[in-house]
């Protein structure tokens, strides 16, 4: 019986590991075109180091902090924002402000989640991709979905192995020939999803290697306390790691909500 449930493994091991290796390869491939511009000719602050660090979310975190900071905005740590200035300083805060709605208060998290969708805020991730600096929304998600297609598989082949040694008779042999036959698909997901920790793993990120070289070269603050640290060091650490950086639990709070 456990042949029934050996072919199924076997199967899913395989494809899954295929696919993940096809998507290694359109991957490289993009990797090694060439950028339509230079990294000079985007600019990078703040936005575009927060995009490169975490994506359209972070962008949002970090225009939301800015605004806040600078009292243009309150965040409420019961999940509420509300407008203070609406005269927006660049298309960013105008979109903010915008998404917000003519009531000047909304709900944050449905908030975060509009802005993040917004195409000024994808405009921003289109010129670091034009670069060669942000990984292609396309390929990060064909990634990541691909090594969850072989995290499944090897899963579906431990839970297979043991509905096979469950149903071996015992003094048969059949519990050690199957044990013996699903380590082949065992091997080749476990060894694939280790090999893909090097070749692939870069590709999961918002930042393509060209973009994780320009993150390591941004300098991170100090540990800082709230009263002596500068605005732009706290706006570079709400790039750089997000929310988790303000020393205010309060205002983490009203970013979680």
């Amino acid at each position: 019986m456990w042949l029934l449930l050996l072919i199924p493994a076997c199967l899913a091991a395989v494809l899954s590991c295929l696919r993940l290796v096809r998507v290694a390869a359109t991957a490289d491939s993009l990797a090694g075109a060439e950028q339509l511009y230079p990294n000079e000719a985007v600019g990078i602050g703040l936005y575009e180091t927060a995009y490169l660090a975490g994506g359209p979310a972070r962008v949002v975190d970090l225009v939301l902090v800015l605004m806040s900071a600078r009292g243009r905005l309150h965040l409420a740590h019961t999940g509420w924002t509300t407008v203070v200035d609406p005269q927006g300083r660049t298309r960013l805060e105008r979109a903010l402000i915008a998404a917000i709605g003519p009531e000047g208060q909304c709900r944050t998290a449905p908030l975060r989640e509009e802005l993040a969708a917004h195409p000024t805020v994808l405009e921003i991730g289109g010129r670091l991709m034009l670069a060669g600096l942000a990984t292609p929304a396309a390929v990060r998600e064909s990634t990541l979905r691909a090594v969850r297609q072989v995290r499944q598989s090897l899963l579906l082949c431990l839970v297979l192995l043991g509905a096979s040694l469950a149903m071996s008779a015992p003094g048969t042999g059949d519990a050690g020939t199957a044990v013996a036959w699903f380590s082949l698909p065992l091997i080749l997901t476990s060894g694939t999803l280790l090999m893909a920790r090097v070749d692939v793993h870069p590709y999961t990120r918002w930042a393509a290697p060209a973009g994780q070289d320009v993150l390591r070269s941004v300098r991170l603050p100090r540990p800082f306390g709230p009263a002596e640290d500068s605005e732009q060091e706290l706006l570079t650490a709400v790039a750089m790691v997000g929310p988790a950086a303000l020393p205010d639990a309060r205002l983490r709070a009203a970013l979680r909500n």
